[in-house]
């Protein structure tokens, strides 16, 4: 196990696209990294390319910080449904510390995925794991919070990522 850097926006890797997995094994270890990398970050969530790895695969733990430990690895993950309704409420990114941004997302998902053990898993999630889950799922199709802002908010995160950056 190791902790892996977190790679910063703009970095050109995480506005790739990532390429799927052949199997839950030949990632096994990169899983491990992932949980530990951002348990110590501390995030809810961490996507493989995020550390570098262009894999879909991302792992999430929603509710650790404020209760149990629940954590999920997503291997090839698919969100197969959403609902019409949304939630809209402030979201940070490990890979653009600082600044948050009001993202309005779908309230409840239904996720596929590849779990650790090679089971395919299909589970509906709401309220912080389904605001998480679409996050990191971002990430994998080379997409960043900023990414889901109008115009004019984005315009303004950016400059304020980039004035904390000057600041650093």
């Amino acid at each position: 196990m190791s902790l892996l850097p977190i790679l910063r926006w703009p970095d050109p890797r995480l506005s790739q696209g990532c390429a799927e997995v052949g199997s839950a094994a030949e990632v096994a270890d990169l899983v491990t990294d992932l949980f530990e990398t951002m348990y110590d970050a501390p995030g809810r969530g961490l996507a493989a390319p995020q550390v570098g790895a262009m894999v879909r695969v991302f792992v999430m733990d929603a509710g650790w910080k404020d209760g149990e430990m629940t954590p999920r690895a997503c291997i090839n993950p698919e969100i197969t449904w959403a609902s019409e309704e949304r939630a809209t409420g402030g979201e940070g990114c490990l890979s653009i510390p600082g600044v948050t941004a009001q993202v309005a997302r779908h309230a409840r998902i239904r996720l596929a995925y590849t779990d650790l053990a090679g089971e395919v898993q299909e589970v509906e999630l709401s309220g912080a794991e389904a605001i998480v889950a679409q996050h990191e799922y971002d990430h994998l199709d080379g997409l960043v919070h900023f990414d889901r802002l109008e115009a004019e908010a984005r315009a303004a995160l950016i400059a304020d990522y980039e004035a904390l950056a000057q600041g650093a």
